[in-house]
């Protein structure tokens, strides 16, 4: 029965052929033989280590004597003798040539130093990994050498999970490992202050490198003896497509304990999160408000009292029209610790699928972000005045008045032939495309076709974009009259 268990847990399929191990080589000699880009790749490599290394290339490619010359490496422009590995912690065979590199593999081998050749697995005592470096956390893939693209493929997924700054923060962490110890027993409260280090105060102060902050809520966390503080995160979820969500908005997702979040927010976003997160749904849609502002702060301010990670997940950019301001300020009254990641906003998203450019050199150089609603007063906004001077517009929710917004904006002196672009469901599958005139412009209020977000973009710069793609809003319009 033992020996059945064995085998059940370790077959020959999953044993690894080569065992990954972190190889000490601070202050130790690494040497490359080579002359061009195997070797260069080699070096790149190593230098990422405090190893002391030696390249010995006899005519050095130009790109290798450059950047050996950048980085105070050893460059040793002579013909490979077997005593330029004596004393090497490693050897790297990097010559191309599969004759040299035999001899380079046999003499290192004599020596009793491990070596790689390059592109060589059947000659390698170890091979070199795709490397995430955070030092000093380090994250290493390997393939056996049978795969060395996929091996980057993944590293560039690992890479894409983790702050740039876990490394300072690992760093930081090993400066409080003897006061945790001491302050702390054994078990949960140990492991409650190191989960709250990694992921909490600390962590987040020094993303955004400020260390004097991180080191001030390493201490506060301390004095609490690992007690967990509650944080809320307002986070752009973006304009729909869960892939234009940021590197920091997927982190603080698969972090969350709550996530509470606008109607418009996908279910593919949403479901970033991590599975055992609560979430609360608090969308609000025209007609339809699930929960008042004032409800939406009151629950953000008692989750973070209760110690709750949040992520307040927000459509867009939560600073462009996502009332994030007052809910920062109930945060603020309220002294819950708060943060503001920013998201892709509708317009930059409608303008990438329409292809068009925002600004443009000699026509446009400046933008006014707007809801239609700004022109239901009796006087015409500020903005207005900067459209007819040339600013590029973007009217977010302004379906249902566009029409009002095409009349008072004709009327304030705009030309009825400006360029207009507008973007139903902006960066997403079913995403549909319209373009004409600002005279045009009243015809996407009869459009009950369009249930989605909305986003018109109305300037000269408009007529820079690609209208192949885009259908034209007064052939539709007819098209509507005539059904």
């Amino acid at each position: 029965m033992y020996h059945l268990k064995v085998a059940q847990m370790s077959t020959p399929e999953s044993r690894l052929n080569a065992f990954p191990i972190f190889m000490k080589v601070d202050g130790r000699p690494v040497v490359v033989v080579g002359n061009g880009d195997e070797a260069l790749a080699k070096a790149r490599l190593m230098a990422q280590s405090s190893a002391v290394l030696t390249i010995v290339a006899e005519t050095p490619e130009p790109e290798l004597a450059s950047w050996t010359a950048a980085n105070g490496v050893s460059l040793l422009r002579e013909a490979y003798r077997p005593d330029h590995l004596a004393g090497a912690t490693l050897a790297f065979a990097a010559t191309g040539e599969e004759t040299l590199d035999a001899r380079i593999v046999a003499d290192a081998r004599a020596a009793g130093i491990c070596v790689n050749a390059v592109d060589r697995p059947e000659l390698c005592d170890f091979f070199t990994p795709a490397l995430v470096n955070r030092a000093p956390v380090a994250i290493a893939i390997g393939t056996e050498g049978t795969g060395p693209v996929l091996a980057q493929m993944i590293r560039a997924r690992i890479d894409r999970m983790l702050s740039p700054s876990l490394g300072r923060l690992a760093t930081l962490a090993a400066s409080y490992r003897a006061a945790v110890e001491a302050l702390l027993p054994k078990g949960a409260a140990r492991r409650g202050y190191w989960n709250e280090f990694f992921s909490g105060a600390p962590a987040r102060a020094m993303e955004i490198g400020h260390f004097a902050e991180a080191q001030a809520a390493a201490d506060a966390l301390l004095a609490r003896r690992g007690a967990v503080e509650g944080h809320i995160a307002l986070v752009g979820a973006g304009p729909g497509a869960e892939d234009l969500l940021t590197l920091r908005a997927h982190r603080l997702l698969m972090e969350a304990d709550v996530i509470v979040h606008d109607a418009l927010v996908p279910e593919a976003i949403i479901a970033m999160g991590r599975r055992d997160a609560e979430r609360i749904g608090v969308g609000k849609r025209k007609g339809c408000h699930s929960k008042s502002q004032a409800e939406i702060n009151d629950l953000l301010v008692d989750l973070g009292r209760a110690g709750k990670r949040v992520v307040r997940l927000k459509s867009g950019d939560p600073l462009v029209f996502g009332r994030a301001g007052e809910e920062m300020a109930a945060l603020r009254g309220a002294g819950v610790s708060y943060e503001v990641v920013p998201g892709v906003t509708a317009a930059f998203a409608a303008a990438a699928d329409f292809e068009l450019p925002l600004t443009l050199r000699g026509v446009s150089s400046s933008m006014v972000f707007t809801t239609g609603h700004d022109l239901k007063g009796g006087a015409l906004p500020d903005w207005a005045k900067l459209a007819i001077a040339g600013a590029t517009v973007a009217v977010y929710m302004g379906r249902s008045i566009a029409a009002e917004v095409a009349t008072r904006l004709i009327d304030a002196g705009l030309s009825p032939d400006t360029a207009v672009a507008v973007v139903e469901n902006a960066s997403l599958p079913t995403k549909r495309l319209f373009h004409g005139t600002l005279a045009d412009l009243p015809a996407l209020e009869a459009r009950s076709d369009l249930t989605g977000p909305v986003m018109t973009i109305i300037g000269d710069a408009v007529a820079g974009a690609r209208f192949d793609t885009s259908s034209a809003l007064a052939v539709q319009d007819r098209a509507t009259v005539a059904a």
